[in-house]
């Protein structure tokens, strides 16, 4: 039933094009429930999806590189997935990357930048790059054992 419960508050919360995190500890089907989501449960012909999990090594630039690969150029300085349709986008892990020297989580710094301007920087013009269309869907561990704690300035954006 918890499953189930799940599948329906993240089906609302897509619908209402809201960012999802999931929370819990090993084996409580976190990902599982979103990948059934996103293959089963979600209309193809409004919404594109992928995934992708976070290790302890991913870096910004990766991040970047990951996400802009899927998207398509709406017009100068806006991309997106294909027009008509919204882009869900799934990371495992979330609490994976490494904390940098000042504190920082770079990978999830270039997602919050995303949630909090709406687009980031192209790294070799420094032309800012609007990303529209997009929502989130995370989840992620307790902290330890490799995993890290997200910066409430993160956090907030779920």
């Amino acid at each position: 039933t918890d499953t189930a419960r799940n599948q329906y508050f993240m089906a609302m919360l897509i619908d209402g094009g809201r960012h999802v995190l999931f929370s819990g500890i090993t084996g409580t089907g976190k990902t599982i429930s979103v990948q059934n989501m996103l293959l089963k449960g979600i209309d193809r012909e409004l919404y594109a999806s992928f995934s992708f999990a976070f290790s302890a090594a991913t870096s910004h630039n990766q991040t970047q590189e990951i996400i802009d690969s899927k998207l398509e150029k709406r017009k100068k300085g806006v991309y997106g997935p294909p027009v008509g349709k919204k882009m869900v986008i799934f990371v495992d892990d979330l609490n994976m990357p490494k904390i940098e020297t000042y504190g920082a989580q770079g990978a999830i710094e270039i997602l919050r930048q995303f949630m909090f301007q709406g687009g980031w920087y192209e790294r070799k013009t420094n032309d800012f790059r609007a990303l529209v269309d997009i929502q989130f869907i995370a989840a992620m561990g307790p902290p330890g054992a490799g995993k890290n704690t997200i910066t409430a300035r993160y956090a907030r954006h779920y």
